[in-house]
């Protein structure tokens, strides 16, 4: 099961919508009565605000919030919505730094649309406006870009899920790894990955997909059932029963998605005295640094390769990297 903060970071289009119409119905009282005016668009932002927490890939929840803000004459709130708008479309630094020394009661809603023009959160308006040459831009653009909110997991999870099944399937592989990376605990998109490498019939690669899932959520059996399938598909034929891929395929893989977390952020590497760092465990301070710096994803890679490896002792620290994902 999901906990609370996965919930409310999961688009739920019709409480959204149901906060963003009371939201325009406090506006219109606010029109209508003067007198109350400020107290009935404390209550229409107060509804735009659970409209955004409830459903962040509807642009209008968006609009309606950052409007709101504008007849508030709220800047600094107005700055506070574009800058959460834009961690979710990626944390894109150019994006960020155009939020630096403006008049955003000027220039706040102008910006707001300009990122939707740029950066659609609805996947088939994004798509449509995509040339051979754009798309090529998104995916070097995607490997630069930091996917650790949960939100923006989701949405350019979505872009990606588009790209598929327009027949970008080599693309899709490509980018959704580093989505992955950033958020392992994305089990969606890993099952859709490894229905993918199914499809293809790239075996080792599915039971790595799906070995995630099971790891991260066990009560979905989802790599036992590959198994069954795999084992009913060879029935009748003289070929070896597969076992699973081999121990350097399960650590390349292991170590490729620690790499790719890497490039949320630089954990710096504490020095230590000679004598220190001959007696201490390299890998396990390394693990102790990631945890200690709130870089969950690493650490967890890290710390399941090191236990795929043989090393027991990092299945402790593979839990508690987990827990904090």
């Amino acid at each position: 099961m999901m906990d609370s903060a996965s919930i409310l970071q999961h688009p739920r289009r019709n409480l959204g919508s149901r906060h963003r119409s009371q939201a325009d119905r406090f506006v219109k009282l606010s029109r209508k009565d003067p007198d109350r005016q400020d107290e009935n668009l404390a209550w229409a932002e107060q509804n735009a605000q659970q409209a955004v927490l409830y459903d962040f890939t509807d642009e209008r929840n968006w609009r309606c919030l950052a409007e709101i803000k504008h007849m508030r004459n709220d800047g600094s709130g107005l700055a506070l919505v574009l800058e959460d708008l834009f961690v979710v479309l990626g944390r894109d630094p150019n994006q960020l730094n155009q939020l630096k020394d403006i008049d955003h009661l000027e220039l706040g809603l102008e910006l707001l649309e300009a990122a939707f023009l740029t950066d659609s959160l609805e996947p088939e308006n994004w798509f449509e406006k995509l040339d051979q040459e754009g798309l090529n831009n998104f995916s070097l653009r995607c490997k630069g870009l930091d996917f650790s909110d949960q939100r923006a997991n989701i949405v350019y999870g979505r872009r990606l899920e588009r790209i598929r099944s327009a027949g970008y399937e080599e693309m899709f592989i490509d980018l959704v790894h580093h989505l992955l990376a950033h958020r392992p605990a994305n089990h969606e998109l890993w099952m859709e990955l490894g229905r993918l490498h199914e499809r293809r019939n790239e075996i080792d690669q599915a039971w790595l997909c799906y070995d995630h899932v099971q790891q991260i959520r066990p009560t979905e059996e989802v790599r036992d059932l590959f198994l069954d399938r795999l084992k009913r598909a060879m029935d009748g034929e003289e070929s070896v029963p597969w076992s699973g891929p081999s121990l350097e395929t399960r650590a390349d893989f292991l170590e490729r998605m620690q790499l790719l977390s890497q490039s949320v952020s630089e954990v710096p590497v504490i020095e230590e005295d000679e004598d220190e760092i001959i007696e201490s465990n390299s890998e396990l301070k390394r693990l102790e640094d990631l945890i200690e710096a709130g870089e969950a994803a690493e650490a967890f890679f890290l710390a399941r390769s090191l236990f795929t490896s043989g090393e027991e002792w990092a299945e402790e620290w593979m839990t508690k990297a987990q827990s904090m994902l």
